[in-house]
């Protein structure tokens, strides 16, 4: 007499039912089932694995602290559970090992300039190739942070200083070149018209002032 089990799998996941060495592969919804010997339940959702800061060295030499995170999910449930007693930390460390081959081949400046921007490809495809053999699938690799050393830090600050004060006295440059250039085309101009710089002079009187032009020879009073 055959007894039978009903089951219902949630959203997202996947039963193993064993009986013996056989394996029957439920997906969400609800089942009915002959009595197995043991059942597994596999979350086939996406999952971020998240790679600790891992300090390496780049083509330059730079020691440089890196994290990153692996976008992934469970293809084969099967897979998952009997390939390996675990399969997240076997694509966990095949990532690791790329990322710091990855990085020998980068130098510190492009690899901090661009951040979250490099090519990534090669990463994903070690990633990917183990992910694989576990029953995994990686959807994207993201670096996250790039730390470089306190003292290279406080030089490159050094430099972005010494350019933006540099910019400042370059501007201040121009602005006081352009006012004496304003003022050189003034004087030409009034040079060239008497009148007007007696003009400029009694507007430029503080009121009340008496000023005596001189036209020809002869005084003019003027009242402001």
């Amino acid at each position: 007499m055959l007894f039978h089990n009903r089951m219902t799998v949630p959203p997202g996941h996947t039963v193993l039912a064993y009986r013996g060495a056989e394996v029957q592969t439920l997906p969400t919804g609800r089942h009915r089932v002959r009595k197995p010997d043991a059942t597994l339940s596999v979350d086939m959702r996406e999952r971020l694995v998240q790679v600790a800061p891992q300090e390496v060295l780049t083509a330059d030499s730079m020691a440089v602290r890196i994290s990153m995170t692996l976008r992934a999910r469970v293809i084969d449930a099967v897979a998952f559970v009997e390939r390996s007693s675990d399969p997240i930390g076997t694509v966990y460390l095949t990532a690791q090992i790329a990322l710091r081959e990855f990085c020998a081949g980068v130098a510190a400046d492009d690899l901090i300039r661009r951040g979250d921007t490099v090519d990534v490809a090669p990463i994903r495809a070690s990633a990917a190739e183990a992910a694989g053999a576990v029953g995994m699938e990686v959807l994207e690799v993201v670096i996250r942070d790039v730390i470089i050393p306190a003292e290279v830090r406080s030089a490159a600050l050094d430099v972005i200083t010494a350019k933006t004060r540099g910019l400042a006295k370059l501007e201040a440059a121009r602005a006081e070149t352009a006012a004496l250039r304003a003022l050189a085309n003034a004087g030409r101009l009034l040079d060239a018209h008497p009148a007007l710089a007696q003009l400029r002079l009694v507007e430029a009187v503080p009121y009340g002032a008496r000023v005596v032009l001189s036209v020809g020879g002869a005084e003019v009073p003027s009242d402001d």
